[in-house]
């Protein structure tokens, strides 16, 4: 009997090292591996920038300045980033990468742009998927947007920036008609030029989505230096 409980001691000390070791790769290094991949992509996109390769079509205008032709830009690569997105409302430091896709090897580096839906500023709904938690958070203060929040990208010719319209909206990972071209339970009642931001709920779960809308508000040349919105 006494070697039996010692045995079961045993057993319970290593299922519990085990779960501890696992919360840690959870919450601790899924994150510093995220962190590294994010700052990569950057990198690799700043580099591609100072080369001088931004998107064909983009012209950096004013208001209604982005070329909607449908031959003008360059398809976005799978898998590779080709923005930069920043959320003022969760810290003059939040910054991340946007790659084109939402699959699960894509939001281990960053934000991941839904393919089916609107490029970056042109007419439609650009629609960005991120964790909430794990590999890195980007979205854990999800919750914290309120309307008149500004989300600003750039694709290293233009500064694009949206104003959140609605606190965020909670429904179930089925409900597609959030990225629609005009998104359902938006309140926008004809086309226009949209982000649509999604996360899941609760905060370590996944049986629901929070979404969040916004609208372009302006855009400006990445000559002319950052946008009001970034300026502290």
């Amino acid at each position: 009997m006494r070697v039996l409980v010692r045995t079961f001691s045993e057993l319970c000390i290593t299922v519990g090292t085990l779960i501890v070791l696992f919360v840690v790769y959870v919450l601790f290094w899924t994150g510093v591996k995220a962190d590294s991949a994010m700052d990569s992509q950057i990198d690799e996109l700043q580099d591609r920038w100072a080369q001088g390769s931004v998107p064909a079509g983009t012209n950096g205008g004013g208001g209604d300045a982005v070329d909607d032709s449908p031959d003008a830009p360059a398809p976005y690569k799978d898998g590779k980033p080709f923005a930069v997105m920043y959320i003022p409302r969760f810290g003059f430091t939040w910054n991340k990468p946007v790659l084109q896709g939402t699959g699960a090897e894509v939001l281990k580096k960053g934000l991941g742009h839904y393919a089916s839906t609107a490029r970056l500023g042109q007419k439609g709904n650009f629609s960005v998927a991120g964790h909430r938690r794990t590999y890195g958070d980007p979205f854990k203060d999800f919750p914290e947007l309120r309307p008149g929040d500004p989300v600003v990208l750039t694709d290293g010719a233009t500064w694009f920036t949206y104003r959140i319209d609605k606190k965020p909206y909670k429904t179930l990972p089925g409900d597609i008609g959030v990225i629609d071209p005009v998104p359902r339970k938006s309140g926008y009642d004809g086309p226009g030029r949209y982000l649509t931001l999604t996360t899941c709920e609760p905060e370590w779960g996944h049986s629901h989505r929070l979404i969040v809308w916004a609208h372009l508000d302006a855009t400006q040349p990445v000559e002319a230096g950052k946008p009001e919105a970034l300026r502290r």
